[in-house]
């Protein structure tokens, strides 16, 4: 039941991490007084900014982090580590550079019991690139590498991109809390499949999601490792710092994206899964608070790993990020299947 459920409803699988799994110092901390939203009020702001992407400074580029959602695995949410690793990383640039890619390895399993510590190293100024690499450490040893690379923007005749997918605006879309209610109303459901959907619905994930496609999932069909679906951070952020909403992207970009590879096999069990690296360019500007159009696939599984790449689209067409992520995935067919 509850994990193709989470599959197809764009619930962050039971391990989008392994381990767990921008702005100025200054400018990370003001959330979009450029628009005016220094008049929203607190409870408005996104959980992401207030808590989750708002790291405490100890010393010259060294920071710790706190949790805010932790996945029923009890590792930590691999997106939270490459956001707060992007932060602590942007906080030791000039304002006049942007994040433009990011390379992540998890290399241990992320406690949420205690937080983490985000090591910077200042690996190059440029005069139109600049480069840091951060370790993410607990217990002393490191669980996630990071590098991240900074643009001084630069005009060029050179532009192109892919055209967007063809969807139906989100406005004409249910939230994934919507189709786990209306799911719910239905007599004929299975009671595990009721427990698995509660425990969707308890969940305080700082997402907002609507699947463009929700299949039916209690009768498991096999799909086409492809989904769509539209996804933005909860609360306001506001225009504010492009470079925060970089790190809001990133956060966004690790969830429910491994399972995308499990969607041919809905009668699979999970028994582990796991991110092993997760990539990210970043292309144009936009705002993680308004709805983005997340296009994910996965061109390649065997190994007991699987490979996932996706595109972040405005709502306008324009294409905002690229990711890419292999992960781990032990699984175990049904009975009917095992032989094949």
């Amino acid at each position: 039941g509850d994990n193709m459920a989470a599959a197809v409803l764009g619930e962050g699988l039971p391990a989008n991490s392994a381990s767990a799994g921008p702005g100025a110092a200054v400018s990370v901390r003001c959330v979009g007084d450029t628009d005016g939203s220094a008049a929203v009020t607190p409870d408005l702001r996104s959980i992401l900014v207030t808590s989750v992407l708002n790291l405490e400074k100890l010393d010259a580029d060294l920071y710790r982090g706190k949790h805010h959602w932790v996945p029923r695995t009890q590792r930590l949410f691999g997106g939270q580590i490459i956001g707060q690793a992007l932060v602590a990383a942007a906080n030791s640039v000039s304002e006049t550079v942007f994040a433009h890619s990011l390379h992540c390895y998890f290399v241990r399993a992320g406690d949420p019991k205690v937080p983490v510590l985000y090591q910077v190293d200042r690996t190059r100024d440029g005069r139109s690139f600049c480069v840091r690499s951060v370790k993410a450490i607990q217990h002393g040893q490191p669980i996630l590498i990071c590098q991240a690379s900074f643009h001084l923007l630069q005009p060029s005749p050179m532009q192109h991109q892919f055209t967007m997918p063809t969807v139906p605006p989100p406005e004409e879309l249910l939230t994934v809390e919507e189709l786990i209610q209306k799911y719910l109303r239905d007599p004929n459901l299975a009671e595990k499949s009721k427990q698995g959907l509660n425990y969707i619905l308890a969940e305080e994930v700082p997402i907002e999601i609507k699947p463009v496609n929700p299949p039916d999932f209690y009768r498991r069909i096999v799909m086409e490792p492809k989904k769509l679906f539209w996804v933005r951070a909860r609360g306001h952020i506001g225009e504010g710092d492009m470079k925060l909403h970089c790190c809001v992207a990133a956060y966004v970009s690790d969830y429910s994206f491994l399972g995308t590879a499990l969607l041919p096999y809905p009668e699979s069990r999970v028994h582990f899964s796991a991110s092993l690296d997760h990539a990210m360019w970043f292309h144009s500007t936009f705002r993680a608070d308004e709805w983005m159009l997340y296009e994910c696939e996965s061109p390649w599984a065997g190994g007991s790993r699987g490979l996932v790449q996706g595109r972040l689209w405005r709502q306008d067409g324009v294409l905002a990020a690229s990711c890419a992520q292999e992960g781990v995935l032990r699984v175990k067919l049904a009975a009917n299947q095992s032989k094949l």
